[in-house]
């Protein structure tokens, strides 16, 4: 006989539970189901263990650079792996606790630990046991793509999963994806030691951003000793005594890299092939990304997807306010829409990389009158003073409603400063608000408005 909730929440991720506290808020029973971990990719394999191996980099790279500060250490710093790791597990491993006792102390909600499957559009598998609710939320996350390129299968490969897991240095780490994922591991291992080359398909790295960010990321990771290979028009792997060898063919350099570990960060991809979608007739795209509409409810009245698993946002930001818009929609009467979002994220590369809205290439293709600031971060005191002179920031505005349209600050704190930006953006009021603004000296911010007071119409 079936179980009957009001709601069933699959997965664990950043908005399952969140969804959870809010429904059982509401008087609801709910039914969370997590087949492996709590906290989804954000705890386990993303964001917190990647941005606390990412501080241990640049911990490790301020002490390669002390001299510069005139600070004097003895002997060269060196790098402990199994410190550093243990570091992040702790971190995981308090984050997934974290969730777990929520979830416990919430009146109303049960916890279920297994896989599960649909039966029927609102019937869920669990266990062997059947669970029903008229409304369902899936929050199931993604992974690595691995796609079938030639050889593939006959080496040893690593994801970003198990880069989160490593307790010893590669000799040479050989990076298959040039993108935000495969960057942020590549300037962290180089810093930990590794000797690092990046093989990019496409003629730059982080092919979606303009070409000043993508040529400015690149010279930033060269300086540390990064070796890029773009153009890597046929790559293949193959074993070779050394670890693996990868064939590149790019225009340049040598045909192949020999590398001790390989890690493939070409992308993700959703994990909805397990879970009987076909059963309950909830529609899915030819990615397997779960189709959606404005409100995030799925071909199944009732069934909603929320986070990676939709294709609407790739981002631990974007999951929670996906939770957000449907619980704002269902619970408080409102009419938020996804095509409302202003997307917003940053690549954490050092100096990080923050951006919001569209590209200086994605404006112009607009056809719209723009304006156009570019200041270096060389011109930017908080920069100079701390010694971490790379990047630039930008800003591209509506010539005529005198609205941003996009920024990106590559530098030091840009992650961080990028939230001005944003806030303007959403608030939707035009940039001359900043003339009145005085800002705290000295940060980065602080020459937001002076960058936009700068611009210039596009040429």
């Amino acid at each position: 006989m079936a179980r009957a909730f009001d709601a069933i929440i699959i997965g664990a991720g950043q908005a399952g539970p969140s969804m959870a506290g809010r429904l059982t808020a509401a008087g609801m029973t709910v039914a969370v189901i997590e087949r492996l971990h709590f906290g989804g990719t954000c705890v386990n394999t993303g964001c917190k263990p990647t941005k606390t191996l990412v501080a241990s980099a640049y911990a490790a790279r301020m002490a390669q650079r002390a001299a510069d500060y005139g600070v004097v250490l003895k002997g060269e710093p060196g790098i402990d792996m199994v410190r550093v790791q243990a570091r992040a597990e702790t971190i995981i491993q308090d984050g997934r606790a974290g969730i777990a006792r929520w979830l416990a102390g919430m009146d109303g909600c049960s916890v279920f630990r297994g896989h599960a499957r649909f039966t029927g559009p609102h019937a869920v598998e669990v266990n062997g046991e059947i669970l029903t609710a008229d409304r369902i939320f899936i929050n199931v996350g993604g992974r690595a793509a691995i796609p079938d390129m030639p050889g593939i299968d006959a080496v040893p490969y690593l994801t970003n999963s198990d880069m989160v897991a490593l307790k010893a240095v590669p000799e040479h780490l050989v990076i298959v994806g040039g993108s935000y994922i495969g960057l942020e591991f590549a300037q962290m291992f180089r810093r930990f030691g590794a000797d690092v080359t990046v093989v990019e398909k496409g003629p730059r790295l982080v092919g979606r951003e303009d070409e000043d960010v993508s040529a400015t990321i690149r010279e930033i990771l060269e300086a540390e000793g990064v070796h890029i290979r773009t153009d890597a028009e046929c790559i293949r792997f193959a074993s070779h005594a050394r670890g693996v060898a990868v064939g590149v063919d790019c225009t340049e350099g040598a045909p192949e890299v020999i590398g001790s570990h390989v890690l493939v960060a070409v992308g993700r991809q959703p994990n909805t092939d397990d879970l009987g979608l076909e059963q309950a007739t909830i529609k899915t795209d030819p990615r397997g990304y779960i189709t959606v509409d404005d409100h995030l409810e799925t071909s199944v009245p009732g069934v909603y997807a929320l986070g990676d698993c939709n294709g609407r946002g790739a981002f631990t930001h974007t999951a929670y306010n996906d939770f957000e818009i449907v619980a704002a929609n269902l619970l408080d009467g409102q009419d938020w829409k996804v095509s409302e979002r202003v997307p917003a994220y940053a690549l954490y590369v050092d100096p990080p990389l923050g951006r919001v809205g569209m590209t200086e290439g994605q404006a112009r293709a607009t056809g719209r009158p723009l304006l156009i600031g570019k200041r270096p971060m060389t011109r930017v005191g908080r920069a100079v003073e701390k010694g971490e002179t790379f990047g630039f920031m930008k800003a591209i505005v509506d010539a005529e409603s005198k609205r941003i349209l996009g920024a990106a600050i590559l530098g030091t704190g840009g992650d961080e400063a990028i939230h001005g930006l944003i806030d303007i953006v959403n608030a939707d009021v035009p940039y001359t608000v900043f003339q009145r603004a005085v800002p705290i000296h000295p940060t980065v911010s602080e020459l937001i408005p002076t960058l936009l007071a700068e611009m210039q119409p596009a040429t």
